[in-house]
């Protein structure tokens, strides 16, 4: 029983630290052009590749369009967000058995969907809607995700 204390604080820490990670400024933004090769290489990529690399993009999207939003790009941000919902939902769509690195992409969702609660937070009162929007399409898109993974 004195072991299980230590671990879990230990746990909670290092999902402390890999949030901190995720939200680090130090981190290289995407250009639209980057994300745009990523969304054409996700469409093209072999089924069991793609929820992957969706997951991939939605969280590079995301954290351009918090940075968007924090530099005052609110019209810029919002796109973006349209955007992550509608590749959220081929996300959702393309979450197979079978899928490579399915695990990977359900936490990089889980990070994003945490990333999204945080800006919306700090968004005023009518950029809510869209974020909040975006934030229940990409947690459903990880409990798709989780649910395959513990299906297996």
């Amino acid at each position: 029983m004195r072991h299980v204390v230590p671990i879990a604080a230990l746990l909670l820490a290092s999902f402390n630290v890999a949030a901190v990670r995720a939200a680090s400024p130090d981190r290289p933004l995407p250009d639209q052009q980057t994300l745009e090769a990523l969304e054409a290489r996700a469409n093209q990529a072999q089924p069991r590749e793609q929820c992957f690399l969706y997951a991939q993009l939605v969280q590079q999207m995301t954290e351009l369009s918090i940075r968007q939003y924090q530099a005052g790009n609110v019209g810029k941000a919002a796109g973006l967000l349209q955007q992550i919902q509608r590749i959220a939902k081929k996300i959702h769509l393309s979450v197979h058995n079978d899928d490579k690195r399915l695990k990977n992409a359900e936490l990089m969702l889980s990070q994003t969907a945490f990333r999204l609660g945080e800006m919306l937070q700090a968004t005023n009162v009518e950029d809510r809607p869209l974020v909040e929007q975006t934030l229940a399409q990409v947690s459903d898109a990880k409990d798709a995700a989780m649910m395959q993974v513990f299906s297996k």
